[in-house]
């Protein structure tokens, strides 16, 4: 137990470097506790542990590769004591980045698999919608026909999405992009935004999207 709480202390004090020295000396301070923490079983507190150095890489080093390992290595530890919606969290922080790397079939996987990890949740279930939003987003981007079959497939695998207002955008997007119609596109966009607020990350997918219709401008004004 002393030893457990040594490194405790350990990880406390390392994370104050955030303040009092450059981002790689944090990081490399705090990347030498974690495997004696993994030898003594302690899972989570290693977890908390990478997603500490992940934060550093996000905010001080701005290397957003070396997050996205280190909310990866997270995630695994938390599954690993069956932290489900821990787990989740540190992967959808995955995906987003994944996402704006374009990196979309790792997003796309990710989506998918907290979509399915949570639809069956009664108390998370709804959530699961967003997440096919942003896999059929990336989807789109890649192709159009491969939107097409994500979407049918995510309204098979959970019927609440064919209802969902994300659904609904998503089907207007299509027809607009076969049309080669922007002002279809930017309307459906303005119509769904009025009433659900799309933040930068869903507008930088659908401005990716919209850029792909024959002579667009690239924006959603």
């Amino acid at each position: 137990m002393r030893l457990v709480r040594r490194f405790v202390k350990l990880l406390v004090f390392t994370c104050s470097y955030r303040t009092n020295t450059t981002a790689p000396s944090a990081s490399s301070m705090q990347e030498t506790p974690t495997r004696s923490l993994i030898q003594m079983g302690r899972f989570t507190i290693a977890a908390k542990h990478h997603i500490s150095i992940a934060e550093i890489y996000e905010s001080e080093m701005v290397d957003i590769e070396k997050a996205i390992a280190h909310y990866e290595q997270a995630a695994d530890y938390y599954k690993g004591e069956e932290s489900n919606s821990s787990a989740n969290k540190c992967l959808l922080k995955v995906g987003a980045y994944c996402a704006q790397l374009e990196q979309y079939q790792k997003a796309i996987e990710i989506y998918e698999q907290v979509g399915a990890n949570v639809m069956d949740n009664p108390l998370l279930k709804y959530s699961a919608k967003e997440y096919f939003f942003k896999a059929s987003l990336c989807h789109f981007i890649v192709d159009e026909l491969n939107a097409k079959i994500a979407i049918e497939k995510y309204e098979e695998m959970f019927p609440a999405f064919s209802d969902s207002r994300e659904c609904k955008l998503l089907k207007k997007l299509l027809e607009a992009h076969e049309e080669q119609n922007s002002e279809a596109f930017t309307d459906a966009v303005k119509e769904f935004d009025s009433i659900s607020r799309l933040d930068q990350w869903h507008t930088t997918l659908l401005l990716r999207i919209k850029k792909t219709i024959q002579g667009d401008e690239g924006d959603l004004k």
